[in-house]
């Protein structure tokens, strides 16, 4: 029998379920865009250009799951809630060039997903520690 106090973690309070729970949806987009990137690239003759854009598309997913493990309890939260967001755009942006008809040219979407994936990583972190560090201020101040 598990009690809520177990299923609550002391690094923010945040539950166990979501932790994992984010973490699955973040494995499993790593692994559907870069399986559709693989796909798309299927006739390329570069196999390096494939794998440098595998790698490129996979990026944002590691970057997400080692920025929850390392930032502070504040901004785990919404890192949480990013992996699942980030996952179903993701797929949603691959799905269509990866089933286009090979001839088309879908590296432009395999370029700016990650990217813009980057982008918004790097502004949920900035902002969670600028106002983790304006909570903090006004709890030293009171």
């Amino acid at each position: 029998m598990t009690t809520r106090a177990s299923s609550v973690q002391p690094d923010g309070g945040l539950p166990r379920s979501l932790r994992a729970g984010a973490f699955i949806a973040v494995v499993a987009g790593a692994v559907g865009s870069v399986g559709l990137t693989l796909y798309a690239g299927r006739q390329n003759p570069s196999r390096l250009l494939v794998a440098l854009f595998a790698i490129w598309v996979l990026s944002p997913f590691l970057s997400v799951t080692i920025a929850s493990r390392r930032s502070s309890a504040f901004a785990r939260g919404p890192l949480y809630g990013e992996g699942p967001i980030l996952t179903v755009g993701s797929l949603a942006m691959y799905l269509h060039p990866a089933w286009r008809p090979s001839g088309s040219g879908p590296a432009f979407v395999f370029l700016v997903v990650p990217l813009v994936s980057w982008l918004l990583i790097a502004i949920v972190v900035v902002t969670a520690t600028l106002v983790s560090r304006g909570l903090h201020r006004c709890d030293a101040g009171a």
